[in-house]
């Protein structure tokens, strides 16, 4: 595909609007409407969302990761925290998340500051994994270069046996992280490009809601 085909790629959107008079006081309310619309409209992993990070140097990464939860008025998420994530949430603790539901047409972008989840909610939510999973999170020093994949089939399969018929603890260097939102942003596609936008913004202990220019 040369690049004058990939420039004429566009998709005109025309199922919904949103104005806003439409939506929710509490953008927490309103994420989880759309997301049980999600659900319902069958989008294929609806909890799927983008993480952006940034190094000290303020160098961004960016990679697919999956919601696990929402309480206390934060989105949550698990991870490594050796992994190449998790040394940047560490020396910089601001990230923002992305979902792009494209059957209904649909962006949120979730900007705010993450911390690690108490040691006991990760714990918790570790032994509620399938153990295959468990035993993943032991076998990959995620982020690292290996020689090969050999290196991760024979310590998963050294690992199985070594646990086999026990309970596998939880990692130190694996676990939770829940992002505090001090901006949502909610994008409904609309025809010709002129998208409605509507932007929450933390405001002391209140949120101020306004339309963005596409």
């Amino acid at each position: 595909m040369n690049s004058q085909n990939i420039a004429d790629i566009r998709q005109d959107y025309t199922r919904q609007s949103l104005d806003v008079s439409d939506v929710q006081a509490d953008p927490i309310a309103q994420f989880e409407q759309w997301f049980q619309e999600a659900l319902q409209a069958e989008v294929l992993e609806a909890n799927a969302m983008h993480l952006a990070t940034a190094d000290q140097a303020g160098r961004p990464s960016g990679r697919i990761v999956l919601l696990k939860g929402i309480e206390k008025g934060g989105f949550s998420f698990f991870s490594n925290y050796d992994s190449q994530k998790g040394q940047e949430l560490s020396s910089n603790p601001y990230a923002q998340l992305t979902f792009f539901w494209a059957e209904l047409e649909r962006q949120v972008r979730i900007f705010g500051k993450i911390e690690k989840l108490p040691e006991e909610e990760s714990t918790a939510y570790f032994h509620s994994r399938p153990r295959n999973s468990q035993l993943g999170a032991w076998t990959s020093p995620q982020s690292q270069v290996i020689p090969d994949r050999s290196v991760l089939e024979q310590g998963f399969e050294e690992l199985s046996q070594a646990y086999e018929g026990k309970e596998i603890p939880k990692p130190e260097h694996w676990g939770g992280y829940r992002l505090t939102p001090e901006s949502l942003e909610f994008w409904q596609g609309r025809p010709s490009r002129l998208h409605d936008r509507i932007r929450y913004m933390r405001e002391a202990d209140a949120w101020k809601i306004e339309r963005l220019a596409p």
